[in-house]
């Protein structure tokens, strides 16, 4: 059994979690309906006392992001504004912010959960903890630190960006674990190989945390083959209170949700119905013991399936999630087709004479749609250790025709040197569809 934060409620035997997660529900309605009359109006005017299983819980009506951002700031706060402590905002950057108003309560839970993923990734006090989201009004570097202090790891609160100072602090510092978005480590490899530096030989890196982003096996697979790590992938939002709402374990079979803070669902992304278990749907999300933002039947978006509610070789009795495929409303319809930028994602990385640097642009050209992919040669192949200078037309025809097999699509795909894409300092910006313009 691996090592576990919180053995007395991460083993619950399913019975006595289920029975938790129900007493747990009722009291978040109770708070609801004693704070926030509004909000407790549109609960269809159920009562606590009325949820007598937790299939009940369908008897109430779904909350939408757009729902929490016509909230804005404090529409469904259910704490006095003097009981506040700390704010986070969505990393989204156009509209209404949606922020999420935290108590000290809140503060202390996210510090938990987040201890208990670190745990489950297997950092202990020992670890030197290099935390790369940033601290602003995105949550991710202040999860990870809140974290990292309730187990008493090494913090290296470095922040966005700086990648050459994030390299020498991990060679100096002797970091062992990092946290960033799913994406950086792209980044950090590549101006590794610029500095020939090398992270077995020049760190003792060994784990990665990775979220924030749809990230794909083989973006998995690169990422572990060149730096020498474990990666695990965590999830959490903004309006569920932050990064931290599960991760999967050492065994990587499923990402386990800690189900006494949240109760999960997955529903038919047209309809809402339960999906059955195993099939993919959207995940909708109930907090249990939040103050500040309780959500009831939050509609993520973000599309998984439930892959077992049977305990793990790890010890840990929560249920398991499948890493997240996409969000639903990533989907690109070109020339009458469906498709998301995972897919393609997949399709190029599976090439190792490609770079890990991609772009997707649909565009009106002539009255009809026209889908480019701007994808990087790879400068060298770590597997090899020689440099491999992609033949551009080649390889830009086998991926043309990979993508019409994949697809039914014609793209025009243009083969680049390393380093002709830009590089966003936040989350990386994969699809750009000027049709939206």
């Amino acid at each position: 059994m691996q090592r576990i934060y919180q053995p007395q409620v991460e083993t619950l035997p399913r019975p006595k979690l289920e029975a938790l997660q129900l007493e747990r529900l009722r009291q978040t309605l109770g708070r609801i309906a004693a704070n926030n009359p509004q909000y407790a109006q549109r609960l269809n005017g159920i009562q606590p006392d009325e949820l007598r299983r937790l299939d009940d819980l369908r008897r109430l009506p779904f909350l939408t992001k757009d729902d929490v951002r016509q909230s804005y700031p404090f529409g469904l706060a259910c704490a006095p504004p003097g009981d506040f402590v700390r704010m986070q905002m969505s990393s989204g950057t156009t509209g209404t912010p949606i922020i999420c108003p935290q108590t000290a309560a809140d503060v202390a839970q996210w510090g938990s959960i987040m201890a208990r993923c670190l745990t489950a990734a297997g950092l202990t006090r020992a670890d030197v903890l290099q935390i790369t989201p940033s601290f602003g009004l995105f949550n991710g570097g202040f999860g990870f630190h809140y974290g990292a202090s309730a187990i008493e790891a090494m913090i290296i609160p470095i922040g966005a960006g700086r990648t050459a100072l994030q390299l020498q602090f991990m060679r100096d510092l002797g970091t062992t674990a990092i946290a960033a978005i799913a994406s950086y480590p792209l980044r950090l490899i590549e101006v590794a190989e610029q500095q020939q530096f090398d992270f077995r030989r020049d760190t003792r890196l060994r784990i990665g945390i990775l979220g924030a982003e749809i990230w794909s096996d083989e973006m998995r697979r690169r990422i572990e083959a060149r730096m020498g790590i474990e990666t695990y992938d965590i999830i959490g939002m903004t309006e569920t209170g932050g990064v931290g709402m599960g991760l999967d374990c050492a065994e990587h079979a499923g990402i386990h949700v800690w189900e006494d803070h949240y109760l999960i669902e997955v529903v038919q992304w047209e309809t809402g119905e339960p999906a059955p278990d195993g099939e993919w749907g959207e995940m909708v999300v109930t907090t249990l013991t939040r103050e500040g933002l309780p959500l009831v039947r939050f509609r993520t978006r973000d599309i998984t399936r439930i892959v077992s509610r049977e305990p793990c070789r790890c010890g840990r009795t929560s249920l398991r999630v499948a890493r997240l495929a996409c969000r639903a409303d990533d989907m690109l319809k070109v020339k009458g087709v469906n498709f998301y930028p995972g897919q393609v994602e997949s399709l190029l990385l599976r090439h190792p004479e490609v770079g890990a640097d991609y772009l997707v642009v649909i565009e009106r050209v002539d009255g009809a749609d026209h889908l480019s992919v701007s994808v990087e040669a790879a400068a060298a192949s770590a597997e090899h250790g020689a440099s491999v200078m992609a033949p551009g037309a080649e390889l830009a025809r086998r991926l043309a025709d990979e993508l019409y097999d994949l697809l039914a699509l014609r793209a025009e795909v243009k083969v680049l040197r390393a380093g002709e894409l830009p590089r966003p300092e936040g989350k990386a910006v994969r699809v750009v569809d000027r049709r939206r313009a």
